[in-house]
């Protein structure tokens, strides 16, 4: 049970509703928040508290896990619940939430204890924080921790300045940089299976892993987030936290104790030992952008990125991105890590797949056989679960062998009803565990190896290749794999209403 005031700032946005507003459902029905605690919506626009707990209501009702209706739990769970008007630059204002946040301390026994939920843009996060201190939110006797949303800076030197402002006012201890991706949970069991069982951790190296493949594809465009996206892009928006992050968790060594800096100390290591580029030519070498032009998707016509809303029509900003990346370290020494992104892709997935190295083919059963090498697949998203692809002697054959999956479908499993991302980490956060969260020297790490990505992408644009909309990104990305002698393995999304899961071969 957690004992807390949280302050969402951003509270009448897309973030809110979606996701923050359902977690707290969730860990309410689940008796993870208690009675203890209550949470303050935070924004510009005029709203009474009755009217904010019906959008709280309507947000449960379209995107919790648990079905509400308005009877005496959700009454208990209300009035848990208060709406502030608030000018995030006026200090008077937060010396009024002071006050407000004081009452209702006293009146659910919180003991001082707060958590502020950033759900804004990064340039206002040193300003709120600052204010925070001078209302006088950092006085009330229990701890004080606060949880920011990516991006974090737009590249090191703004990530610096931001993180320097913030530093000012919170110790990096009490910093929560949330990476949803880190909350899903087959990212979470990633660790589970490499160091709970026995045969594969002594395979987990460059001596049996040919490649390691990372999938993150989205079928939709940019949205209505048209105006951002154009000033980020695939690389910022997806590279360089979700996808290093995962390829950390793939990479890192096992650490020392099960502490939240321990493992965090490891995945620092992994991005310590990126492979850093020599000259822009080397980085176009190892990378790959593209930009979604129209075309269609399950028969329906797709406008081009440059004809979306709010977007630059002779825009150059990538909407896909590929890499071939390396850590130099005993462990991966010549394994390719192959990452790639992008939006308007044909399926919704994140998949990793480990490719183990083949067995030699001048002996026995290679001899005579095409064998294909064994996978180990993380399912991620939307489908959860991992499989193992083996070859085996086809029944009833004449020795025919042919590659089986041994599948386990977590979300398969008839009532399982897992935790969202931000559930697990909203109760982390309040629990004061940080070991799902970037550390300040992760982002910094981070921003370096990208950065050099950017800066050789911005000193010429005719590298950036079109690819239809509904396809799987420039020609450039395959041939990026099929250099080293590898291919892209298909990722096995599920269209709408599928139930069976079955191995796809190409």
């Amino acid at each position: 049970m957690t004992n807390a005031v949280f302050l969402i700032f951003g509270a009448t946005g897309d973030l809110a509703r979606r996701k923050l507003f359902p977690a707290f459902y969730s860990l309410y029905r689940e008796r993870k928040l208690g009675d203890k605690f209550a949470v303050v919506g935070l924004a510009r626009r005029p709203r009474s508290n009755a009217e904010f707990r019906q959008d709280v209501l309507d947000s449960i009702k379209e995107f919790a896990r648990y079905n509400v209706t308005k009877d005496e739990q959700w009454e208990s769970f209300a009035e848990h619940f208060e709406y502030m008007s608030l000018d995030i630059n006026n200090v008077e204002g937060f010396r009024e939430l002071r006050s407000l946040t004081d009452k209702l301390d006293a009146k659910f026994e919180i003991g001082g204890n707060r958590l502020s939920y950033l759900a804004l843009s990064p340039e206002l996060f040193g300003s709120v924080s600052h204010n925070l201190k001078a209302g006088g939110l950092q006085e009330t006797g229990g701890w004080h921790r606060l949880v920011i949303e990516k991006p974090f800076g737009y590249d090191l030197k703004s990530a610096e300045k931001l993180n320097a402002e913030i530093r000012q006012v919170f110790d990096e201890k009490d910093i929560y940089r949330i990476d949803h991706y880190l909350g899903k949970e087959m990212v979470q069991n990633i660790n589970v299976v490499r160091f709970a069982n026995a045969f594969f951790e002594p395979l987990w190296n460059n001596k049996y892993i040919a490649n390691i493949q990372i999938t993150l594809s989205e079928t939709v465009g940019v949205e209505e987030r048209g105006g951002y996206y154009d000033r980020s892009g695939a690389l910022r928006d997806m590279g360089q936290n979700h996808m290093l992050q995962m390829l950390a968790i793939m990479a890192m060594e096992p650490p020392g104790r099960m502490h939240p800096e321990s493992i965090r100390d490891e995945k620092v290591k992994v991005l310590r030992s990126l492979r850093g580029f020599e000259s822009s030519d080397e980085v176009r070498a190892h990378t790959v952008r593209g930009q979604y032009a129209a075309g269609t998707l399950k028969g329906q016509a797709l406008p081009g990125y440059r004809e979306e809303d709010k977007v630059n029509p002779h825009s150059n900003t990538e909407t896909y991105f590929a890499a071939r990346v390396f850590v130099d370290n005993f462990r991966w020494a010549g394994v390719p890590f192959y990452i790639r992104t992008g939006k308007r892709l044909p399926v919704k997935t994140t998949e990793v797949v480990v490719e183990f190295k083949n067995v030699p083919n001048n002996v026995y059963l290679a001899k005579k056989h095409k064998l294909e090498p064994n996978l180990l697949v993380f399912r991620v998203n939307p489908m959860e679960g991992i499989y193992f692809k083996m070859n085996a002697k086809q029944p009833g054959s004449e020795g025919t062998i042919v590659p089986v999956a041994m599948d386990f479908c977590q979300s398969c499993q008839v009532g399982l009803n897992t935790p969202e991302a931000y559930e697990r980490l909203l109760h982390d956060a309040a629990r004061g565990d940080s070991t799902y969260f970037t550390r300040w020297d992760e982002v910094a790490l981070a921003w370096k190896y990208v950065d050099q990505i950017a800066q050789a992408w911005s000193e010429r644009s005719d590298d950036l290749q079109s690819y239809p909309a509904g396809t799987w990104g420039p020609e450039r990305g395959r041939k990026l794999v099929e250099e080293d002698g590898f291919r892209w393995w298909p990722v096995n999304g599920q269209d709408e209403g599928e139930v069976a899961w079955e191995f796809v071969q190409r």
